[in-house]
């Protein structure tokens, strides 16, 4: 769905959009619909049909050896999904009950921080948007109360008459003791240099160390009650150093995207609960976190969103675009701090896209794969003592992932040439498993989709490719917000050079990967 022509219907349909996102949230088999039943049984039916009528080459002597290979490889993977899953049943029934009440009592009992203190970052954005993400801001200071100050780091001019005329329509309510409004002009470009402005403008205010900061984007509003979901758990817990929220996401684009977007909002809740049963989380999302803001008082960790970079033996070094989420993640670790996920406050970030949705899915997967890369490598480097085992690993894990899931389909598509049917037998096989997969991702979701099992394959394909490519082009950056920002791909002798190593280092992995895995199959001969 794209979004409506008129910025007066925009926001009439953005209301009720998130009216239908704030109904409570149907649970277990509640959530399935008869067609849905149906559906699914229907797809089962076609699958069992298949497996019936079609040969199955599994077993057969010629490809039983590449049987348990993938099947090796299949119980591997699975087992890891079926981990994080039980992991995050343990948190969600055993580790976060006892947090919420622990919070919620400290809140009763009339704690609240000295002083909150919200950056948010904001470019040319959608009025409509603008208007519905500080609407939320301005309702939740009334509601708790809590002296705030809002400092927003805009690009120009056009942003910030949005705003202020919004503010002065809607808070005249609020006296200016409980809410500051800040604006921070930056004179640099990207969104890096503009969050350490607005850091260096909240030190220069003076700042405690147990006030809380919020960092956000400029299209992520709060749900109704988020401060009180999220700030009581420092209140709680005095070892806590960050946190972020659930999220939901509002998509006017091609339907598919809307589909995959929350498919991949599905899993960012398993994964999250998963990852916070050790007192960490994979990244500190820049759509909403919260931080103590003894951290902010760092130079260091302002440096750190301002000019993070990676050496690299190729490329040199190298400035991030985007990623300042990984950048503060990644210091935190360095600190060893404690960090949680908060899965019952909501966030609702809004995506329009107006370009291809293919080309969007892959875009996004270079943004998000490149951050993950470039901070993952030092994040390992940090080891299992600092980081703690079970994240380290899935750090080490995300760089393994990557090459085994195009084992399967690359075995596939090389026994095809010869043996046509094992294809056949393969595509049977990777549809009732992301089928089982997608049963336990309803379990995060708000509504069953019966296009998930075939979204869950195409994402993982695309995402493993687009890793393998960003691997050895890490300096390769490009951020459609703010202003069309890209890095890596200037000229000269010298980047010429750069570039050719980089797609030869890419050809040799990929042409070595696809020799070993014909090899054996006995697709081509081995050397003597």
């Amino acid at each position: 769905m794209h979004a409506p022509a008129t910025e007066y219907a925009f926001e009439k349909d953005l209301t009720v959009r998130l009216r239908d996102l704030r109904a409570p949230v149907r649970r277990g088999l509640a959530k399935w619909r008869p067609r849905q039943v149906i559906g699914l049984l229907l797809i089962l039916a076609v699958l069992v049909w298949l497996l019936v009528h079609t040969h199955n080459r599994f077993f057969t002597p010629s490809t039983l050896h590449v049987t348990i290979a993938m099947g090796t490889l299949g119980i591997w993977r699975f087992g890891w999904w079926f981990t994080h899953a039980v992991r995050a049943e343990i948190y969600r029934r055993r580790r976060w009950p006892a947090m919420r009440a622990a919070a919620d009592a400290v809140w009763r009992g009339g704690w609240r921080p000295r002083r909150l203190h919200i950056q948010m970052t904001t470019y040319f954005e959608e009025p409509a948007i603008t208007r519905r993400v500080i609407g939320s801001i301005l309702g939740q200071i009334r509601r708790e109360r809590i002296p705030t100050t809002l400092y927003i780091g805009t690009g120009s001019a056009y942003d910030e008459a949005i705003i202020r005329a919004f503010v002065e329509t809607h808070a005249q309510d609020i006296p200016d003791d409980l809410a500051e409004l800040v604006f921070l002009r930056q004179n640099q470009p990207g969104k890096r240099m503009a969050i350490g402005m607005i850091l260096r403008a909240i030190n220069r205010a003076g700042v405690d160390p147990d006030d809380l900061v919020i960092f956000m984007d400029g299209d992520a509003l709060y749900g109704a009650d988020v401060l009180e979901k999220t700030l009581p758990m420092f209140g709680a817990d005095p070892e806590l150093q960050a946190l972020t929220t659930d999220e939901e996401v509002i998509c006017y684009g091609p339907k598919w995207i809307e589909a995959w977007l929350d498919m991949r909002f599905a899993q960012r809740r398993l994964a999250m609960q998963s990852h916070a049963l050790s007192g960490k989380v994979l990244t500190l999302t820049g759509r909403m976190s919260v931080f103590r803001a003894q951290h902010m008082r760092s130079e260091r960790f302002i440096r750190t969103i301002e000019a993070d970079h990676l050496d690299h033996w190729l490329w040199g070094r190298f400035r991030f675009l985007s990623g300042d989420d990984k950048s503060t993640w990644y210091h935190m670790l360095t600190r060893g701090a404690k960090m949680t996920y908060v899965p019952d406050a909501t966030v609702y970030t809004i995506e329009v896209i107006k370009e291809n949705g293919l080309g969007r899915m892959v875009q996004n997967f270079r943004r998000w794969s490149g951050n993950m890369l470039r901070n993952g490598s030092r994040a390992i480097a940090l080891g299992p003592r600092q980081v703690k085992p079970f994240i380290w690993w899935c750090l080490v894990d995300q760089r393994i992932a990557m090459w085994t899931m195009m084992v399967s389909p690359t075995l596939a598509v090389i026994l095809a040439l010869t043996e046509p049917l094992f294809l056949w037998s393969a595509l049977i096989w990777v549809l009732f498993s992301r089928v089982l997969l997608c049963l336990f991702l309803y379990r995060y979701s708000r509504r069953i989709d019966l296009s998930w099992p075939f979204i869950l394959y195409l994402n993982q394909v695309i995402n493993a490719s687009v890793k393998i490519f960003m691997v050895f082009h890490l300096s390769k950056q490009k951020w459609s917000n703010r202003g069309n920002q890209s890095a890596g791909g200037g000229g000269g002798w010298v980047a010429r050079v750069q570039n050719a190593t980089a797609k030869a280092q890419l050809a040799i992995a990929v042409t070595a990967f696809v020799t070993l895995l014909a090899l054996y199959v006995e697709a081509i001969p081995a050397p003597l």
